[in-house]
């Protein structure tokens, strides 16, 4: 899924024109993006949390010479998936190989 379609999808849904829920969706990530900048953890109940982790200075090397480069220090997003959404993708997955089992069980 893109932006795009997710835009499209909460337009079609919520009867919105289509700038509208553009705005919808870019003050979300712009709130979310705010958050994650100033290091406060955003936590979605059901879905998941997003956290920022602190990387320390290290030297590391380039593949293709193999000298030692150094690498600053840096701060990453993380996204740790909750256990509901955890469990309905397992679920889905099971459900749709369940399903592609039963396809070929059948007899021609």
């Amino acid at each position: 899924m893109t932006k795009a379609d997710l835009i499209t999808i909460i337009a079609d849904k919520l009867k919105f024109p289509w700038a509208r829920a553009e705005l919808l969706v870019d003050v979300v990530f712009g709130c979310m993006e705010q958050s994650m900048s100033r290091g406060e953890k955003i936590e979605i109940r059901g879905f998941g949390s997003f956290t920022v982790r602190q990387y320390r200075a290290y030297h590391g090397r380039n593949p293709r010479t193999g000298a030692i480069v150094p690498i600053k220090p840096k701060r990453l997003a993380f996204f740790k998936v909750g256990k509901e959404l955890r469990e309905r993708v397992n679920d889905g997955r099971r459900s749709t190989e369940r399903a592609a089992a039963n396809e070929l069980a059948k007899p021609a």
